[in-house]
């Protein structure tokens, strides 16, 4: 098993337990918080792999991603109240995961022969697709029309690692630098609480 692939697995797992936790307060059962979970973990990289043509999708020709998904909905049903009270960690995940699947998506797109523009634009829906289902499902306001700088993260990650790419830097390094900046916006925008202009 290599680093990326653990690394793909832990973030699917993270992504299940948030989109289980959603529904907590909203007395749902196991199948409605596994729903939940489920379709927030494939979301965006199914709706990749579906605008791309790309087939199998990941989750389907590869069973250790439902495994990896149902083991996080079953974590979330079991911990509620431990997992509820690591709020900060799972910010932390959640931050980790959209950086790393951002990369991960504009890689599968390059791979399949799209232009850099489209690449990029895969690379933040497969990091937000998925949180924004979940958002449209429990009935808040999605992630993407907040105030919060999240998809404009993955956005920049996503570019950095196609200008990088286009230069020759060696892909450890470029996923490094691109999984790093997505990060630190993210981090540094939540911790001083700044925000892209309104549009009024």
């Amino acid at each position: 098993m290599t680093l990326q692939y653990a690394l793909e697995l832990i973030g699917t797992f993270v992504f299940a337990i948030s989109g289980a936790l959603a529904v907590r307060e909203r007395e749902h059962d196991l199948f409605g918080a596994g729903f939940t979970g489920f379709i927030t973990a494939i979301g965006g990289g199914t709706l990749r792999d579906v605008l791309l043509d790309a087939h199998p999708l990941v989750w389907i020709g590869d069973i250790h991603f439902l495994y990896a998904i149902l083991l996080g909905i079953l974590t979330a049903f079991v911990f509620p109240n431990f997992l509820s009270r690591l709020r900060r960690t799972f910010f932390l995940f959640d931050t980790l995961g959209i950086g790393f699947f951002t990369v991960l998506g504009v890689e599968k797109a390059l791979s399949l022969g799209v232009r850099p523009e489209i690449a990029a634009i895969m690379g933040m829906f497969t990091a937000v697709m998925g949180g924004v289902i979940r958002d449209t499902l429990t009935n808040e306001i999605p992630i993407l029309f907040r105030k919060e700088i999240y998809a404009s993260a993955c956005l920049a990650g996503a570019i950095l690692y196609l200008v990088l790419n286009y230069f020759g830097l060696g892909r450890e390094w470029n996923l490094l630098l691109s999984i790093f900046t997505v990060i630190s916006i993210r981090l540094i925008a939540m911790k001083y609480k700044l925000s892209l202009p309104r549009l009024d």
